[in-house]
């Protein structure tokens, strides 16, 4: 078995990516999907809201967002070591747009309902599965091994100024044009990604011949072994689902957090979150210089260890400002976890095993958010808004002391 180890040169992160060619044309394409897809995030609440009154139906919208990936990230990680994984991610693309263009005709005519905001949000999530996974195992036929720690933050940054400072500011003019324009923007996004996916060359080797008798089942389960077997991927995959159930209990009750625990209202929530974001990208462009000094692994450490210290400080201390520049660093430090997590996982894995690596790591960590929400929410009822940052700074605290033995 091959490992696709390009740690040496290729953890230093010292060479950039060329922008242009390929990377700069997946750039764009991830740019703008994600751009596309935060108008819908954004107005698809709004419109929930207009359908129904009830909480449950509501939160469920956003529920099968995430119930895809444990139904079938597995299996769209196995298809995306089989498949071509730029045709697989321009079909996706058409497919989404064909939905997402019936979706905002039925909402132009009238015809929404809640259980077709459900089915969309689970079908667009399913494709996902097989989108992400097939990105994430093109990328590195794209620009050279030393470049992945900056293509990867690159990518990461250019969606987070897309996603947080661009589009969510739009959805409310969008909406003044009519309910149906953020769905028909979102569709043409797709369309437009998928053309820049169509247009990319892609030096990929060929695919190994499959076992005889090799099935989806037994491949995904290699891929589950493969991720077992490799001591730093594994601790990482521990730790990112510990972080991820924290997340989920932070980020569900934050808004309790601000406008109750600190009286600081909507703007104040719209300030935290704006915090969060601005950190993002800030760590984006961090990333790959740090991890240079450090090492992947230690950058990973080092931006948990942080992170727990802003949590501390966010459960703890009753003031606005305080919570901003907390969710900054933390927000700073959760990108720089991002990039060398990711960047990680293409180095160590397998050849031709990375579609599934990626998709079992992506799917465990996916799996710790809806329960870190559910627990999240007993603990503010319980013990007030604060108690979830803090129940998260025990979590991540637990993470950064899984990760110690893989620094060696």
């Amino acid at each position: 078995m091959t490992t696709a180890q390009r740690a040496g040169a290729v953890g230093d992160g010292r060479t950039a990516p060329a922008w242009r060619g390929g990377f700069g044309r997946l750039w764009t394409a991830a740019v703008v999907s994600k751009f596309g897809d935060s108008l819908r995030t954004a107005a698809m609440p709004l419109l929930a809201a207009s359908l129904t009154t009830d909480p449950l139906l509501i939160a469920s919208v956003t529920a099968c967002g995430y119930l895809p990936w444990l139904l079938f990230g597995l299996l769209g990680g196995a298809l995306a070591d089989r498949v071509d994984q730029r045709r697989a991610m321009w079909a996706v693309d058409v497919v989404r747009a064909v939905l997402m263009a019936a979706f905002a005709a039925a909402v132009a005519l009238g015809h929404a309902s809640i259980a077709l905001l459900l089915a969309l949000a689970f079908l667009l999530t399913a494709l996902q599965t097989l989108f992400d996974n097939a990105a994430t195992a093109l990328l590195p036929s794209l620009v050279p091994p030393a470049a992945l720690g900056s293509a990867n933050a690159r990518l990461m940054t250019g969606q987070q100024i897309a996603g947080g400072f661009l589009a969510a500011p739009l959805v409310p003019v969008l909406l003044m044009a009519g309910t149906a324009v953020p769905y028909a923007a979102d569709a043409g996004t797709y369309l437009l990604a998928a053309l820049l996916v169509v247009s990319l060359r892609a030096d990929t080797p060929d695919k190994p011949p499959r076992p005889p008798g090799s099935t989806l089942r037994g491949e995904m389960a290699q891929g589950l072994r493969a991720l077992w077997r490799d001591r730093v991927l594994r601790g990482l995959c521990v730790a990112t689902t510990l972080c991820n159930i924290g997340m989920g209990a932070l980020i569900a009750t934050l808004v309790l957090h601000v406008t109750d625990w600190l009286d600081g209202g909507d703007v104040g929530y719209a300030a935290a979150v704006t915090g969060y974001a601005a950190g993002s990208m800030a760590g984006g462009l961090i990333a790959a210089r740090l991890a240079r000094r450090t090492g992947r692994v230690r950058g990973v450490l080092l931006a948990g260890a942080v992170q727990l210290a802003a949590l501390v400080v966010l459960g703890s201390v009753r003031e606005l400002w305080v919570t901003i520049a907390a969710m900054a660093v933390f927000g700073l430090m959760g990108m720089v976890w991002n990039v060398n997590q990711v960047t990680l996982t293409q180095e160590r894995s397998p050849d031709g095993m990375l579609g599934r690596i990626s998709s079992a790591f992506r799917t465990l960590g996916v799996a710790g958010a809806p329960f870190g929400a559910l627990l999240g929410g007993a603990a503010a009822a319980a013990w007030g808004p604060n108690t979830p940052a803090l129940l998260a700074a025990g979590l991540f605290a637990l993470a950064v002391a899984s990760l110690i033995p893989q620094i060696n």
